[in-house]
């Protein structure tokens, strides 16, 4: 038995042809070099990636496969290895024969002949150029997010952003001081209210809006709303299609009203009712007191004149 075994050994050994069979056999690319960095071996694999015949790559070396900064650091981590043999492992890039470069990471080691003496460097090559650009794909995501977060929570209308389970992504301190005390309070608590369920923080007829705007895809719903004491303008809008809602509310019974919403709201329900527009000047004047009854005349023009 162990005669046997040691038959087949040696005819393993002795067989280049069965070596090149099991190596081509293999899906990640092979290779190995001879200490002078020449290719002596490779399998298809490595042929496919570099987009060369075994019969121009066999022979060469890396300065005659890659471009010269490449093939300089090949070289130097190849001679790091042969200084202090073991094992090797980075990351890379890699050229083919179209051009165009891969990330890689190379994993390599030293051969030794029977006698224990170094005569070359076997390697793997493992492309990762669809992970790398995956996560450059996530990073850029991360920080859009935080640019995002950062915008959101400066801006003076109160903005929320709910998923399909409408549980809230994100919020601003502007949306939790329209709703009360409470509110605010679970503000501080928990910073963009992460997690809430939006039909604990909003008045029934809002969270319908919402509701209708995630079930139906459609672009935006708006909505002036009496809600306690104030007088909100609501848009709801599809951010990802029955996935991801947001909302923009503003109090528009405000005395902090800026002069644009007022001039934009005027000019919506010009061509319906003058009379409004005349009274804009009153707004807009030190008449505070004519606020909401105006604003109720805007709406009610708004709300019935844009379908006639």
């Amino acid at each position: 038995m162990i005669y046997e075994q040691n038959s087949f050994n040696q005819e393993f050994i002795d067989d280049p042809e069965l070596h090149q069979k099991i190596i081509d056999a293999l899906p990640i690319p092979i290779f190995y070099r001879d200490l002078k960095g020449i290719y002596k071996a490779c399998n298809m694999a490595q042929e496919k990636l570099l987009g060369l015949p075994k019969s121009q790559i066999i022979g060469k070396t890396v300065f005659d496969i890659q471009p010269f900064e490449i093939a300089e650091i090949y070289a130097k981590r190849d001679q790091e290895l042969l200084d202090s043999p073991g094992d090797q492992s980075y990351e890379a890039k890699f050229r083919d024969a179209t051009g165009l470069m891969h990330d890689v990471v190379f994993n390599k080691a030293v051969i030794r002949d029977s006698q224990g003496e170094v005569t070359g460097i076997v390697g793997s090559i493992f492309d990762i150029t669809e992970r790398k650009k995956a996560e450059r794909k996530l990073e850029k995501a991360r920080e859009a997010t935080v640019i995002a977060s950062a915008m959101m929570h400066k801006i003076r209308a109160g903005l929320i952003i709910v998923d399909s389970e409408f549980k809230v992504i994100d919020s601003n301190e502007a949306f939790a001081k329209l709703f009360g005390t409470e509110i605010e309070e679970l503000y501080e608590t928990i910073p963009g209210l992460h997690g809430a369920d939006l039909k604990e923080l909003v008045p029934d007829v809002i969270y319908k809006m919402f509701a209708a705007t995630m079930i139906s895809g459609e672009n935006a719903i708006e909505r002036d709303l009496k809600i306690q004491s104030k007088l909100l303008h609501v848009s709801v809008i599809t951010i990802y299609k029955h996935r991801v809602v947001g909302a923009l509310l503003r109090d528009m019974s405000a005395p902090s009203l800026v002069r644009e919403e007022i001039i934009s709201r005027a000019q919506r329900v010009n061509r319906h009712n003058l009379e409004t527009v005349q009274k804009i000047a009153f707004l807009l004047g030190d008449n505070a007191s004519m606020t909401e009854e105006l604003l109720n005349s805007i709406i009610e023009s708004y709300k019935y004149g844009e379908d006639e």
